[in-house]
């Protein structure tokens, strides 16, 4: 039986696409919803870009038919502009406010009450990205559900970039003795390229060995860290050392990063960094940039030139530089940057609608970034640089995004079978044991 979809505005702004995700079905865009987006179309920001691809959609979809009695789609399905169940009769004994949010619930009530009264009824059923909305419509009976055809994978299953596996010890043995061993003798499923396979004794003994997957995917090499130090910073788990090999593979164009907050992400990145374009000058540049999303309430404008503005939002990157630069002067660690002329610390705002050739280019919280934002700014890369995206998908700060759909997941899940890329999710916490017991248990 075909099914009524009710879209809430947040399902629309997250995906301008999403009125084709429902096949066959009816999507009913409530009037209310479409005065939010008017509302947000004007921004520069991915919402309004958003709202103004989905008022174009509306508007070319005007030519197919009336949009308030329904307009067939390519997938089969229809939309339809709901204007006749506005009615908050039905709803304001159970929520009195005549809120954007109870006026989208109450279209779907009174839909639903339509529908159970027919014979052939269809089922209505609500889909906002808003927990509190789904709830409420529960509370009334509705069949509410969260939008998911966006996400790029579901629950705890983003690729980490390693694999543990069981092996024989002759297998193990015969490891050690040749330095590689072909894919075929560890298991019958393929690896993707550069990714890492520990190895360990199927017998219990402490025997074991570390791997790294040939770009061909053909064979695994023994893995043996090159750099004991990186600009002064030791790896201090076997994650940190596996993301070490990444940053410094001239041949690895993307790198991928995820971890909780003080597994090093940020630090080795710099390091790795300023150790190729400083001492080995491979780029000409280390640029290092971070969205500019705030963490809780927004302090608004700020006073000052752009350098004055962005530094609240870019102290996490100067307190890295300080300590790898050992600038403990208040003025110090600017001085040191404006003597080296290669370090460019900037807004993501700045990044975007650049080329940028012969660079190595850090993105600190890419958790943040749509996928429409990251494509943005990877198909901005130049010749000769290298990209560095790193974040924690656990912490997002957009008020669109999740786990599962943000830009930083999106490019892990997208890129893992390609041979430019490489990618580590680190475990272990390494800035202090108060900062991993608080990234554990809080």
């Amino acid at each position: 039986m075909r099914k009524i979809y009710v879209l809430d505005t947040n399902v629309i702004l997250q995906d301008p696409h999403s009125i084709y995700a429902f096949e066959e079905n009816e999507v009913v865009i409530p009037a209310v919803v479409l005065e939010e987006i008017d509302s947000k179309k004007r921004y520069m920001d991915e919402i309004g870009r958003n709202a103004r691809q989905f008022s174009k959609f509306m508007d070319g979809l005007r030519g197919k038919g009336k949009l308030h009695e329904a307009v067939q789609l390519e997938n089969g399905g229809k939309i339809r502009v709901e204007l006749n169940h506005r009615s908050f009769q039905k709803l304001k004994h159970s929520f009195a406010d005549m809120t954007n949010d109870n006026r989208i619930i109450a279209v779907a009530l009174n839909l639903m009450l339509e529908e159970n009264e027919k014979e052939d009824g269809k089922r209505v059923i609500l889909v906002s990205k808003d927990a509190l909305v789904r709830v409420k419509a529960d509370a009334l009976g509705i069949q509410a559900e969260d939008f998911l055809s966006d996400r790029v994978v579901e629950f705890n299953h983003i690729y980490p970039g390693y694999v543990e596996i069981y092996v024989q010890n002759d297998v193990l043995k015969k490891f050690y003795s040749a330095n590689e061993l072909a894919i075929s003798e560890l298991a019958e499923h393929p690896f993707y390229p550069h990714q890492f396979i520990i190895m360990k004794d199927s017998l219990g003994s402490s025997s074991s060995a570390i791997g790294k997957v040939e770009p061909d995917g053909k064979k695994v090499k023994r893995f043996v860290s090159e750099y004991d130090h990186v600009w002064g910073i030791r790896a201090r788990n076997v994650q940190q050392k596996m993301a070490v090999e990444l940053l410094l593979r001239r041949d690895i164009e993307l790198v991928t990063l995820i971890g909780k907050a003080g597994t090093g992400k940020t630090l080795l990145s710099l390091a790795a960094g300023l150790l190729q374009t400083e001492d080995l000058c491979d780029y000409k540049k280390l640029v290092v940039a971070r969205p500019v999303v705030p963490v809780g309430k927004d302090i608004g404008f700020l006073p000052g030139e752009k350098e004055e503005k962005l530094r609240p939002w870019m102290q996490p990157i100067y307190d890295n530089l300080e300590y790898l630069f050992n600038a403990q002067k208040p003025g110090e660690l600017d001085q040191i940057l404006a003597g080296m002329g290669s370090i460019q610390v900037e807004a993501l705002t700045y990044i975007r609608g650049r080329s940028i050739p012969d660079q190595y280019i850090i993105i600190d919280e890419a958790q943040n970034l749509t996928k429409h934002e990251v494509k943005t700014i990877l198909t901005r890369v130049g010749e000769g640089s290298k990209i560095v995206l790193m974040g924690d998908p656990a912490q997002i700060d957009h008020p669109y995004l999740d786990e599962y759909n943000n830009g930083l997941t999106y490019v892990v899940e997208k890129f893992k079978d390609q041979t430019v890329s490489g990618h580590v999710k680190l475990e272990k916490g390494e800035r202090s044991g108060l900062a991993q017991l608080a990234a554990d248990i809080l």
